[in-house]
């Protein structure tokens, strides 16, 4: 399974942006189809809201690609 840590910029990032930033997709709209799909997870559960609030210590997981989110200072 590929891993790759975000460092966050803010307080969160959306789910569709974070898919986009971390190379799951070309763009917002293509990670918008990816959540409504059902195959994206947080934290171990299907997340269908496209939009979700991903915060530091969450990690995502899209079939093989798993994403950690750490916070601005780490």
């Amino acid at each position: 399974m590929e891993q790759i840590t975000i460092q966050l910029r803010g307080d969160y990032i959306e789910l569709n942006q974070l898919l986009k930033l971390a190379g799951a997709c070309n763009s917002g709209g293509e990670g918008k189809m990816l959540v409504a799909e059902g195959i994206v997870k947080v934290n171990g559960a299907v997340e269908l809201r496209k939009t979700y609030k991903v915060r530091a210590g969450e990690t995502v997981t899209l079939e093989d690609l798993e994403i950690k989110v750490v916070a601005p200072d780490q």
